[in-house]
């Protein structure tokens, strides 16, 4: 399986409208500052309202607001919510469609590799990806190297 465009955008504006607190976020800004066409948010906003993460608000000033605190939305019931399965084959889903369940020596292989999407996503939360973007846009701190005293040249070495 493939984490397709709605699940990638899913949880971006997800973080985007939990970044502006208790606000209600019209979703043209989200569009805006995550470079996702409108009509596809609007799609992925009617999804995400429905499975319980944002809210509606109608209104001149209407838009969009969590439903729940970061903490509690985890990467997995998103992507889920917007995916459906996330298992890597379908053997993994249904032991029943595949005539070689049990015989094939991948099954394990795909299980392991669901088991760790699982793990990873189901570990993250909206909140760890919120910290995450708030770390990238920090402004980065500049570690400034020894500099030789006035008069002589970097890399010319002297003796004090």
């Amino acid at each position: 399986m493939w984490i397709s465009t709605k699940a990638q955008y899913g949880l971006r504006a997800l973080v985007d409208i939990a970044r502006q607190s208790a606000e209600v976020v019209p979703l043209k800004d989200v569009s805006r500052r995550q470079g996702i066409s409108q009509a596809y948010l609007e799609q992925i906003a009617s999804n995400l309202r429905r499975s319980g993460f944002i809210k509606s608000v109608r209104g001149a000033s209407g838009g969009y607001k969590l439903a729940r605190v970061p903490e509690q939305i985890s990467a997995y019931d998103v992507v889920v919510a917007l995916e459906g399965s996330i298992a890597p084959v379908d053997c993994v889903e249904s032991d029943h469609s595949c005539e070689r369940s049990g015989l094939c020596s991948t099954e394990g292989l795909w299980r392991r590799v669901d088991s760790a999407l699982r793990q990873v996503l189901g570990a993250s939360t909206l909140a760890d990806l919120i910290r995450e973007e708030e770390a990238l846009q920090a402004p980065q701190l500049v570690q400034l190297e020894d500099a030789p005293p006035p008069g002589v040249s970097a890399g010319v070495g002297f003796r004090v």
